[in-house]
Order: structure tokens, then C-alpha cells, then sequence
């Protein structure tokens, strides 16, 4: 029956872990007057997982906790697929909603990277899955109940608390870079973890993604979101080595945004700014405490297709904050609309310097 069941596996993993590639696809190039021909690139690799599935109805009663996951994830990305395919084109709202069942199937299936080399992978950088050391060091890492994922008063739904992923290698004696990752409007943070579990985890970063307090984070009005990322921030200092020189503070379209309301703070704990397709206004700069501004360190990256926020308001930000005195790092991507960059995280950790 063993052989079988890794038979089974063989032939479900592949099929499966495509079908969360093509809608990380999706969601990357998503671009209302080019969704048609987007969704058709990415192809029904949801077709052929559907086919394999049927191979696990002879598993035996013992298995039925693998099979549930295996099965919830497929029908998050089923799910995913028929929204995408039943209207998304016409109307983008409906395509957003549609992707957030990508993130729940990631959180579903992350648990078998522990114990499925194809699983571990997949949760690792692209150009850093044939690296044998890191998988071997991720492996091996002795079992503890302080490294993982975990959400802290962040159920779907609630406000104010935040997901938490620490490396399975991590080590007490070797402070980690901490990234804080900013979800964007109507989003929440623990389906926003996902957009950064496999470069934090492939670079042994500590990834923190907390919900905002409203709707959206504090852009008008009083900030009531800063205290408590600052509070979350303590929390995870007071448990978990964290270097003080690599805080990394980023985030998506609104979450960007407040990542330079935030981050411009001169009482601000965090010595790296990150705002991807995020709006701005000159009196962000204006405003700032010019010896916070002073030499730090900023990584702007906005698309030329953004159609909320146009790249004319990250051009300006680049020249504004430079102009005051800031380190600005700026990449602008020709093909990329008001959807999240993956790949930009990479690069992002490099110039933070967690290799």
C-alpha cells in the first residue's frame, strides 16, 4: 500500500502544485483589458488535477487526514479557477475575490512541506529549489513549537491581530531580518502572509503580516493602526532573535502607502521602507522628520501599468524623497498593473541584505 500511495502522490503533486502556480500567474499579470488572453495562458492545469483526485478513494481510513488536506486545497484551487472562468473578465472585483482562494490553499497545503520534498520546494524560491544545503537544513531542523506559521488573533474576518511565519532553522543565536508585510485595501493579513512565505523562508527571515485595524489601514483621520504594529512588533522582539539593522517595513497598494505614513515616523522602530504600487503626495516628503529621511534606506517599486495608482505618482515619489535627503532604491516594471509583484522580493531582501 506504501508504494501505491507515493504512486498516488507522484501523479496528484504535480497537477496540483500547477494549478497554484497558474493562478499565482493570474494574480501577478492580472490587467483588466488583457485578462482573457492572461486566463488563457495559464491554461486548466485544474482539468487535470480533477482527473487525478479519484486516486485517492482507495486509501485507507489512516490516511484520510492526508487526503482531506490534499482534497481542501484542490477545491480552493477549483473554486479559484471556476470564479476566475465564470466572469471574471467583465467585472475585476469579481476576479480579486476569485483569488483569494489562493492563499487558503496555500495555508492548507503548507503543513506537507514538512514531509514532501515536492511540497518543501514549491514553498522555496524558484532559484533556490535545487539548493540541497537549505532543503537538507529544512529537513532536518529538529521539530519546535516556535517556528512555523502561526495567526494570532488574525481568524478570517477579525481585525487588529497578525500572521506570523518563523523559519524552521531558525536559531537563537543568529538574529533574523524581519520583514513586515502590509496587506492592501479590504485585504487582511492572513492572506497576505502567503505573497512572502517562500523568499522569508528560503532566506531565514521572519515574516510578520498583521491586519489593519479598519477597513483599511489609517490613511485619513487619526492613526490608530501605528501603535499596533509597533505593539506586534514588540511582541515579536520579545520572543524571537531579530537583527535590529534589517526591519524591513513593506506593503501592497494601501499598505504601501501607510508603509511611508508609518514607516516616515521618526520615532519609527523600522530602518528599511518597501511600498510597492502604493499611492503618494509630495507632502508625505514635506512632512517627514528630515532627519528620519536622512539616509534611509527606501525601495519603491510601482508598475507602468498600474491603473489605480499611475507610475507618474511613484516617479514623483522617487524624486520628492531623494530630493529630501532619502537612500531611494526605484524599479519600475513595464508589465506590471495594480497587482503584486512577486518577484520584486527576491531583490527586496537582497538590498536588506538577507541573502
Amino acid at each position: 500500500m506504501r508504494d501505491v500511495v507515493l504512486d498516488d502522490l507522484t501523479a496528484i503533486l504535480p497537477p496540483l502544485l500547477q494549478s497554484l502556480d497558474a493562478l499565482g500567474f493570474v494574480s501577478r499579470y492580472l490587467h483588466p483589458p488583457d485578462f482573457a488572453a492572461v486566463l488563457e495562458a495559464a491554461g486548466a492545469p485544474d482539468a487535470a488535477l480533477a482527473e487525478t483526485l479519484t486516486r485517492m478513494d482507495a486509501w485507507p481510513a489512516e490516511l484520510g487526514g492526508l487526503r482531506e488536506i490534499l482534497t481542501g486545497v484542490a477545491d480552493e484551487a477549483s473554486a479559484a479557477f471556476a470564479e476566475l472562468r465564470g466572469g471574471g473578465g467583465d467585472d475585476m472585483r469579481t476576479a480579486y475575490r476569485a483569488l483569494r482562494h489562493l492563499p487558503r490553499a496555500m495555508e492548507g497545503l503548507y503543513p506537507l512541506a514538512a514531509g514532501l520534498p515536492p511540497v518543501s520546494r514549491f514553498f522555496l524560491e524558484p532559484g533556490r529549489r535545487d539548493d540541497a544545503a537549505l532543503m537538507a537544513r529544512l529537513r532536518d531542523a529538529p521539530p519546535r513549537e516556535d517556528v512555523g506559521v502561526f495567526h494570532l488573533d488574525n481568524d478570517p474576518g477579525s481585525r487588529g491581530g497578525f500572521s506570523l511565519y518563523v523559519p524552521e532553522d531558525y536559531a537563537e543565536n543568529r538574529p533574523a531580518p524581519l520583514v513586515m508585510a502590509l496587506h492592501g485595501g479590504a485585504g487582511n493579513g492572513r492572506g497576505f502572509l502567503w505573497s512572502w512565505i517562500r523568499e522569508a523562508r528560503s532566506r531565514g527571515a521572519i515574516l510578520v503580516a498583521p491586519t489593519a485595524l479598519g477597513d483599511t489601514w489609517a490613511l485619513t483621520g487619526r492613526d490608530v493602526d501605528t501603535p499596533n504594529l509597533e505593539r506586534i512588533l514588540g511582541i515579536v522582539r520579545g520572543r524571537w532573535a531579530v537583527d535590529p539593522s534589517r526591519l524591513l517595513l513593506t506593503g501592497m497598494s494601501d499598505g504601501g502607502t501607510f508603509s511611508y505614513v508609518s514607516g516616515l515616523e521618526p520615532t519609527s522602530a523600522f530602518t528599511h521602507l518597501a511600498p510597492i504600487s502604493a499611492a503618494f503626495h509630495p507632502i508625505l516628503a514635506q512632512m517627514a522628520d528630515p532627519d528620519r529621511l536622512a539616509g534611509l534606506p527606501i525601495h519603491i517599486v510601482h508598475g507602468a501599468l498600474d491603473w489605480m495608482f499611475p507610475i507618474d505618482m511613484a516617479r514623483e515619489a522617487q524624486a520628492a524623497l531623494a530630493a529630501a535627503g532619502a537612500a531611494v532604491t526605484y524599479v519600475e516594471i513595464d508589465d506590471l498593473s495594480h497587482t503584486y509583484p512577486r518577484e520584486a522580493n527576491a531583490a527586496i531582501l537582497d538590498w536588506l541584505g538577507a541573502p
